[in-house]
This record gives structure tokens, C-alpha cells and sequence, in this order.
């Protein structure tokens, strides 16, 4: 074989695995998120409470029983506008593990305002054992883990939907396109009317995606009101600072010529 044939085989393997492989990457392209007019977006934005409100109770309902949200204390709902006694009684639908008692023996007592959320399983292992060996991610800062963050939340819990023809989805995996390759093993969680929420809005799904993503959103930036305010503070000292500053300017050098 003439060497110049030799030299063009390697160039030509390269060209031809590049065309199959297009193909086989924009099938696994993720979606870009869909973005909404979030009520806490921008410098002055602030946290719906009863959507938060409304969040928590999807959470509570539906996501709670597959994650869990370790770093969140029940005390931290008093930012969701619960008052002491409201918060107490959340807490108390929950049994949680305590001890070692007088004779050294672990018992169960209902959860107090300063215990952290329950989680819905004992370990991880236990997690995965229960749903076909996938471990669900705690919701604690979720928000900050994803790129797209709020809006990723939202569109990934609307966004399942039949795979397009041609693509075969493995068992026990969903398809969903604003997911990392497109195949997910959490079955969709949210479906029309699946929470009565208690202040009588209507559950549509749209609406109870909104409201959790808002809830898990505020749970992985709890101070961002608080550091907004702060922001808004310095701001405004910086300028009444600057005006101060250029009026004791003008009045020291002003004979200076």
C-alpha cells in the first residue's frame, strides 16, 4: 500500500467517528431551563412568604418522602412567616430518635423546633435499597448545586415527557430533556392536584413547581434578604459619603486657583 494511503487511513477513522458522534451528542444535549419572573430576582427582590409557605407544604407532601433537607432545622420555618406555635406543631408530626435514656436506651419522642428535618430514611443504604439502588439528593442547597438553579428546579419537575421516537429510555429511568443526559430515575413527582394547599390556591402543577422551587431556593439562601438589605445600606451610605466628601472638597480648596 503506498505510504501516502497509509497516512490518510488514521485522518480518515478520526473524520468518520467525529460524523457518528454529532449525532449521539446533540441526542444528549440538555435543555436549556426555562426562565420565569422569580418575585426574589434582582437587587430589591424579596421572598414570597406564602409561596414559601405553599413550597414547604409541597415538600412536605410529596418530596419529603424520598429527600431529605439535613441542613434545615424546623426553628428555620419561622422565616416562612410560622409563628412559635405553628412551628412547634410541624415539628410534632415527626417522631425522632433520642437518647441514651436513664437505663441507656435510645427512645422515640416528637421532634422539637430545634431538631433538623427528618429525614425519610435511616442511612443511605437504606435510600438506595428503596428505590432501585439511587440515592436521592438532599434538597438542602440544591438550588445552589445546579446550574440554572431556580429555574432549573422548575422546568426539571414540568419537564417529563415522552422520549422522541427512536430514542429507547432503559428501564426504570424517565425521560426528561433538562436533565444531564436525559435519563432520570426519579419518577415525576408532581402531578395535577396532588396538594390541597391550605390557603386555597389552585394546586396546577405549574404552580406547585413554582412554589417548591421558590421554598428550595430560599432554603439554599436563607439570608439573601437580609444580605440584600445590607447591600442596599451600604449603597446608600457610599453615596451620601461621596456627596460629603465633595462638598468639604469645595469648600477647603476653593480660593485655590
Amino acid at each position: 500500500m503506498p505510504m501516502s494511503m497509509m497516512r490518510l487511513i488514521p485522518i480518515a477513522l478520526v473524520a468518520a467517528c467525529a460524523v457518528l458522534a454529532v449525532p449521539a451528542a446533540h441526542a444528549q444535549q440538555q435543555k436549556e431551563p426555562q426562565h420565569l419572573d422569580w418575585s426574589f430576582d434582582g437587587p430589591f427582590g424579596t421572598f414570597d412568604r406564602g409561596a414559601l409557605q405553599r413550597g414547604y407544604q409541597v415538600y412536605k407532601e410529596v418530596c419529603s418522602t424520598c429527600h431529605a433537607m439535613k441542613h434545615l432545622h424546623y426553628r428555620d420555618l419561622s422565616a416562612l412567616g410560622f409563628n412559635a406555635d405553628e412551628i412547634k406543631a410541624l415539628a410534632s408530626q415527626y417522631q425522632v430518635s433520642d437518647g441514651p435514656n436513664d437505663q441507656g436506651e435510645m427512645f422515640e419522642r416528637p421532634a422539637r423546633p430545634s431538631d433538623v428535618f427528618k429525614s425519610p430514611f435511616a442511612n443511605d443504604e437504606a435510600a438506595r435499597a428503596a428505590n432501585n439502588g439511587a440515592l436521592p439528593k438532599d434538597l438542602s442547597i440544591i438550588e445552589k448545586s445546579r446550574a440554572g438553579g431556580t429555574d432549573y428546579i422548575y422546568s426539571l419537575l414540568t419537564g417529563y415527557e415522552t422520549a422522541p421516537e427512536g430514542t429507547k429510555v432503559p428501564d426504570g429511568l424517565y425521560y426528561n430533556p433538562y436533565f444531564p443526559g436525559h435519563f432520570i430515575a426519579m419518577p415525576p413527582p408532581l402531578s395535577q392536584g396532588a396538594v390541597n394547599f391550605s390557603d386555597g390556591t389552585p394546586s396546577s402543577l405549574e404552580q406547585m413547581a413554582q412554589d417548591v422551587a421558590t421554598f428550595l431556593t430560599w432554603a439554599s439562601h436563607p439570608e439573601m434578604e437580609e444580605r440584600k438589605g445590607l447591600g442596599l445600606k451600604v449603597m446608600a451610605f457610599l453615596v451620601l459619603f461621596t456627596g460629603l466628601m465633595f462638598a468639604a472638597k469645595r469648600r477647603i480648596w476653593r480660593d485655590v486657583h
